[in-house]
């Protein structure tokens, strides 16, 4: 459903959040580690992630990563800063007309599903304690 970039990034993410919970930041081999993701592509991703303000940066012996805005970083902020809005938006079939008045074969089965996905990436925070543990034991 999402590119292995956002995925990866939302692991990321869940990954940096717990780290902060016990008071750190975390560094990108710590991270490419952890999410078993190559360090190349990690740093690549983390760097798109701060550019977009979802994280800080810090140099140096206590540098690493840290989310910015804590509280207010939702899984949605993640999905868009990575995939843009096209899951959101277009059509599933591809048909660069479909619409409510123009429906695709599959418009309105799927209007339900995205409905219920959008709501889930907009009410989901990354900070969500059940998020976090549920996500530290995957790794």
């Amino acid at each position: 459903m999402f590119s292995r970039a956002c995925e990866y990034a939302i692991k990321i993410m869940i990954y940096i959040a717990g780290n902060e919970q016990e008071g750190r930041r975390t560094g990108v081999k710590e991270i490419s580690e952890a999410i078993k993701s190559p360090e190349a592509f990690t740093a690549k991703i983390l760097q798109q992630l701060a550019k977009n303000n979802l994280l800080n940066s810090y140099k140096g012996p206590t540098g690493g990563f840290e989310l910015a805005s804590y509280k207010e970083i939702k899984l949605v902020d993640i999905v868009v800063t990575m995939d843009g809005n096209k899951l959101m938006k277009d059509c599933v079939l591809g048909f660069e007309k479909c619409s409510g008045e123009n429906p695709c074969p599959v418009h309105f089965k799927f209007e339900k599903i995205r409905h219920q996905l959008s709501e889930t990436l907009l009410s989901t925070r990354i900070n969500d304690p059940e998020l976090i543990s549920k996500g530290m034991d995957l790794h």
